[in-house]
């Protein structure tokens, strides 16, 4: 328990122990929690294993602050779209499963200076990296208004994305949160309005993070990197992440079209543990309204010939 509480505030974990289980370890395997943060699925991994090894992934630099004292943990501070070069890096060609809580965490939306919460008024960074040079500041006042349509309609699914882009291209510059909210004012129904404040958040952040280009990346590297048997869980928390996951789980592609060979037979790296995801319980999300919108899958990665 004590645990538990040392990385709550930082982040506390979603469906810690549902995701922990779901990857079914082995005492003597090899496991990759490519989104280390506070650390709660990690630790959690760890009191499961024996003589096996643990290696996270965080790009974020405060994540650093909670890496775990062990001889079996290893800690690269980097994205988790470089998983497999850094695997081999590692001479750890093959691992028995692979974990991925995505989105941002409970400490970078509750740091006002990173810009990712619409209750700050702060200025428009969104970095989860912070070595990177694109911001959400440089996408509102730099974009073209047709880019910035494409992005609020694809990344933010809002309605009248073409409107918003207009008001906030004749609104420049738009250096805060505030502002933001004030150019984009008449387009935020009321009694939605957070709703869609944050739907335009949403698609800043994941242009700014290439959000969905590296889960992309990271999900065809899970193919190699999976030993036969392993397994690949995945928290997601909006409808783009968990329909490529959902996707790519079923057929091998973020297409959803299933490959068949000349006789009808399916090739897919992946079975699905599960029809529907897993969602947090009652409990859970009284505890964490931050997990309500949570959705997990469970993949098992197929040998050659049972695909």
């Amino acid at each position: 328990m004590s645990t538990i509480k040392k990385e709550e505030g930082y982040h506390r974990p979603v469906l810690l122990m549902p995701s922990v289980d779901a990857l079914d370890i082995k005492p003597d395997g090899v496991y990759v929690d490519v989104t280390f943060g506070g650390g709660g699925h990690s630790r959690e991994i760890l009191t499961r294993l024996k003589e096996g090894r643990l290696i996270a992934f965080d790009q974020d630099p405060d994540a650093k602050k909670n890496i775990i004292q062990d001889p079996r943990f290893h800690f690269v501070d980097q994205n988790f779209r470089f998983m497999r070069n850094w695997l081999r890096m590692m001479k750890c060609e093959k691992v028995d499963g692979i974990l991925a809580d995505l989105g941002v965490s409970s400490h970078q939306f509750d740091s006002e200076d990173r810009g990712f919460s619409i209750r700050f008024d702060a200025s428009l960074d969104m970095r989860m990296d912070q070595q990177r040079s694109l911001t959400a500041a440089k996408v509102v006042n730099e974009y073209s208004e047709e880019d910035l349509r494409k992005i609020l309609r694809e990344f933010g699914e809002i309605n009248g994305a073409g409107r918003m882009a207009r008001d906030i291209v004749h609104a420049r510059p738009v250096r805060s949160s505030e502002e933001l909210r004030r150019a984009i004012e008449k387009h935020l129904p009321r009694m939605k309005e957070h709703k869609v404040l944050a739907q335009v958040f949403q698609a800043l952040r994941i242009e700014v993070n290439e959000e969905l280009e590296v889960l992309k990346d990271f999900l065809k590297q899970c193919s190699d990197v999976l030993n036969p048997g392993g397994r690949l869980v995945v928290i997601s928390y909006h409808s783009l992440e968990d329909r490529l996951v959902k996707d790519f789980m079923k057929t091998g592609n973020f297409e959803g079209v299933p490959d068949k060979d000349f006789f009808g037979n399916l090739h897919r790296p992946f079975k699905p543990l599960s029809s529907k995801p897993v969602l947090p319980d009652e409990d859970e999300i009284a505890a964490n309204t931050r997990s309500r919108s949570a959705k997990m899958r469970i993949a098992e990665k197929l040998n050659e010939t049972s695909r």
